[in-house]
């Protein structure tokens, strides 16, 4: 039963430690619009902390900073990128699930790590900022930007 237990707990502590060589690779970000300009922040904070480099030239970035997904997202991405390349297995997958996502509406406190080449989600948080004041902006930006600092730390160290 002490086995089955050191097991269990084993496991659990690994599953949450996946590794996603995806989120290793991105260096260099873009950042769409948010509510609040907590794009701002962000860019302060992922900048002043080396967690980024934060790029004014979407066609610098590997990766595309947004608090939305959906079809506003894919529209934002066919104007900067142009449409998506895909091969029949992206297709296949995209329909498995009846199609690309639908919506588009930003939700306050929901912040979104996109691979610019594949458009895959590689890295994903949810802080709700309080208030629109620029301290609490700011704290918001902290909490974000210090969790995908330890996401990317944990990733580098498995």
């Amino acid at each position: 039963m002490k086995w089955f237990c050191l097991f269990a707990a084993l496991s659990v502590a690994h599953a949450g430690s996946e590794v996603h060589p995806e989120l290793m690779e991105v260096k260099t970000v873009y950042l769409l619009p948010m509510t609040y300009s907590l794009d701002q922040f962000l860019a302060i904070r992922l900048t002043k902390g080396g967690v980024l480099q934060v790029v004014t030239d979407p066609n610098l970035a590997d990766a595309i900073l947004s608090e939305h997904i959906g079809t506003g997202l894919e529209e934002q991405l066919k104007s900067l990128y142009g449409e998506k390349k895909t091969d029949s297995a992206d297709k296949d997958k995209a329909t498995s699930f009846g199609g690309p996502m639908a919506g588009g509406t930003r939700s306050k406190g929901a912040v979104f790590l996109v691979d610019r080449k594949t458009r895959n989600v590689i890295w994903s948080d949810y802080v709700r900022p309080k208030s629109s004041q620029p301290d609490e902006l700011n704290h918001t930006a902290d909490k974000i930007a210090g969790q995908l600092e330890r996401d990317k730390k944990v990733k580098k160290e498995k």
